[in-house]
């Protein structure tokens, strides 16, 4: 399944985790040998660091710019790529992990909180991240009454939470995530290293009167994920994003 969506952007990333309610095992030796069966199915994943008290992660090197990862937190596990040129190969990676918590990680279906999927892009530029923003999405808002008057944004990364299902159980999260605010006065310093992100993330909690299956829940979060990328985030989001970059960046 070749990924397009990189092609759009400077960085693309699919990220995966499951929220559990009961805290993961601490041992060395399980979580040493979780990471070594995901390192025997992909034998490229041999950087392993503790990174704080309770985060473990492996992953892949990045000097090549993409790489795949697998990290153990405290109260979550997750896997994940960047830069994926092939959506399969993360969903492989993904579907390896779900299938090896039960067994390897003592996680129960009754233990799972939630499963998030999330689709992310980057975009690099280095003038204000607020007006990109605004210039794309505001001007057939109200909000736009306000740059009448020459106002000028100094905090817009507008998101929004919207049930995809009757119950509420599966979400979706809608976020274009400035880093050059300006929150103080006479601070006119923006921060030019990092890039604009937008994501879409799917939350799936478990039924209420159902066993939540995790890689049912995950093949279905797939779907819809791509789905919405296509028919939604792509051509309303993404598009006037790139169009209002790349108008700046002629300038």
């Amino acid at each position: 399944m070749n990924n397009s969506y990189l092609s759009l952007c400077d960085d693309f990333y699919v990220d995966m985790y499951v929220n559990t309610e009961l805290e993961l095992p601490k041992s060395p030796d399980t979580i040493l040998t979780f990471f070594e069966r995901v390192s025997k199915q992909f034998p490229s994943m041999v950087n392993f660091q503790k990174r704080n008290k309770n985060e473990y992660m492996l992953e892949e090197d990045r000097g090549g710019g993409s790489y795949r990862w697998v990290s153990l937190e405290k109260d979550r596990f997750g896997a994940g790529m960047v830069n994926c040129g092939d959506l399969d190969d993360v969903f492989e990676l993904q579907r390896l992990v779900l299938e090896l918590a039960p067994y390897m990680l003592s996680v129960s279906s009754l233990d799972v909180d939630s499963l998030d999927l999330a689709f992310a892009m980057d975009f690099d530029h280095k003038g204000n991240h607020d007006e990109v923003i605004a210039e794309s999405f505001m001007s057939k808002t109200p909000f736009a009454s306000f740059s009448e008057n020459g106002y000028k944004p100094i905090d817009f990364s507008p998101s929004m939470v919207v049930a995809l299902s009757e119950d509420t159980h599966l979400q979706a999260r809608i976020c274009i995530d400035s880093k050059t605010s300006v929150f103080e006065p006479g601070n006119e310093e923006l921060n030019t290293e990092q890039a604009i992100t937008a994501s879409l993330a799917l939350r799936q909690y478990p039924p209420k009167n159902a066993k939540f299956n995790a890689l049912e829940s995950f093949a279905k979060q797939c779907r819809i994920i791509q789905e919405l990328m296509n028919d939604k985030i792509i051509p309303e989001f993404i598009k006037p994003l790139c169009e209002t970059i790349t108008q700046k960046r002629i300038i």
